[in-house]
């Protein structure tokens, strides 16, 4: 039995971005909609359409009869109809995520910023940084700026902690001096109390 055509009564991948395009594009400026042909938001349209088409060709009548072997022996035309429904949801289903995602994350403002990186990156000189293809390597460089600010938060707590010793050392040494001289102006009293009570118990 022939596969049922699949493009026919659906709408494109690529018109959905286009839709929520238009729909994003609002949001913006005058001057980002009208002068900007979205080139990137059109690529991945295309991509995103041919691999639904490519999802679509795989879902064929064939396999899909031949997952329900009972049903397509004894009704073959349940089974068509059943394998129409499934196409018709399945990429209904999917172009739905699709607009989900550009719309939800915001992919046209994304790739519109990726341009301008890309824009900016024609004027630099020296070649952007790439993985040397060693784990090992590409995480020590990028932790050694995290261990420096990491150095360096400990030296200004280490400072603060000494500064804050000293003032209890000096704390420390007033306490001592104030008992020491307390102890030698109380102790002259104290032998002159003893002497008293010692002669009162003698009488």
């Amino acid at each position: 039995m022939a596969e049922p055509e699949k493009s026919g009564g659906s709408v494109s991948a690529e018109s959905s971005v286009d839709k929520v395009d238009e729909r994003g594009s609002s949001r913006r400026n005058d001057s980002v909609k009208s002068s900007q042909s979205k080139p990137r938001l059109k690529l991945f349209g295309k991509v995103m359409e041919k691999s639904l088409q490519w999802l679509l060709d795989n879902a064929s009548f064939d396999r899909f009869s031949h997952c329900f072997q009972p049903v397509s022996k004894q009704n073959p035309q349940l089974t068509e109809a059943m394998h129409k429904q499934f196409i018709s949801q399945l990429q209904t289903l999917v172009q739905r995520e699709i607009s989900t995602v550009i719309e939800e994350g915001d992919l046209q403002v994304k790739l519109e910023e990726l341009d301008r990186l890309e824009e900016l990156a024609k004027d630099t000189p020296r070649a952007a940084w790439r993985p040397s293809g060693v784990p090992e390597q590409d995480v020590c460089s990028g932790l050694v700026s995290y261990y420096k600010k990491q150095e360096e938060y400990m030296r200004i707590q280490l400072k603060k902690v000494q500064k804050e010793n000293a003032g209890l050392a000096q704390k420390v040494q007033a306490g001592r001096e104030n008992i020491t001289h307390t102890e030698g102006t109380v102790h002259p009293k104290m032998v002159i109390l003893i002497i008293i009570v010692v002669g009162i118990i003698h009488v």
